[in-house]
């Protein structure tokens, strides 16, 4: 185990609390095993190791899958948080790593937080990348791909690119996949706080699943 993995589950397991690691456990459908840390302590616990303890850039891949490959949830909360703190050493491979996150231990929980921290920054630092990398996401058989495609600007507001966005909504309106439903809606929701007028004339005119449509329109009047 690389020696900075090994010092994170240190700190982590201290502070594990069986009966919260049941309810979460519990929340994610067993899916997963949990030390049961809330996540302001552990976002607490994440910050003050990585303030002074940043592993090297050429390193970050062997950390994060070492920390992927562990059980327990937490770490792969935490392999997301350190990939976001050491943004300024990104290059435009580590999509190849960030794809690696979202097709593996695949679940709303880490490809959303994912997408918020991640993708979003990441396609702002290399705008080139986007027309090639979500159209192929948006293609895949995948749904988690499919969804990362369709959220990964939820962040983005004014700097939303809507004939996209649209694009990749458009190719799923038929999707039974609860996944992909609430993802068009949530994605057209944070995008109402921009443009609801935008929204509102998108939603009229496709015909899309209810709860998309639902979803969508939440924040509007």
């Amino acid at each position: 185990m690389h020696r900075y993995v090994s010092a994170i589950t240190k700190i982590f397991r201290q502070q594990a609390d069986p009966l919260q690691a049941a309810g979460a456990k519990a929340y994610m459908r067993g899916q997963f095993e949990f030390l049961g840390l809330k996540a302001p302590l552990r976002q607490e616990l994440s910050k003050t190791y990585m303030k002074t303890n940043l592993p090297h850039a050429a390193d970050l891949e062997i950390i994060v899958k070492e920390l992927w490959d562990l059980p327990e949830r937490e770490y792969q909360y935490f392999a997301i948080d350190l990939l976001a703190a050491m943004r300024k050493y990104w290059k435009k491979e580590i999509i190849t790593l960030f794809e690696f996150m979202l097709i593996n231990k695949s679940w709303w929980d880490t490809v959303d937080h994912a997408a918020s921290d991640l993708l979003g920054p990441y396609f702002k630092l290399f705008p080139e990348s986007i027309k090639t990398v979500t159209d192929a996401w948006n293609q895949s058989d995948n749904f988690w791909l499919q969804r990362s495609s369709i959220m990964f600007q939820k962040k983005y507001k004014k700097d939303t690119d809507t004939a996209l966005l649209a694009t990749y909504i458009l190719r799923h309106t038929r999707s039974k996949e609860f996944f992909i439903q609430k993802a068009i809606g949530w994605a057209l929701r944070e995008y109402s706080k921009t443009d609801p007028a935008w929204v509102i004339k998108f939603v009229a005119s496709h015909q899309l699943a209810p709860l998309s449509q639902r979803e969508a329109l939440k924040r509007i009047g």
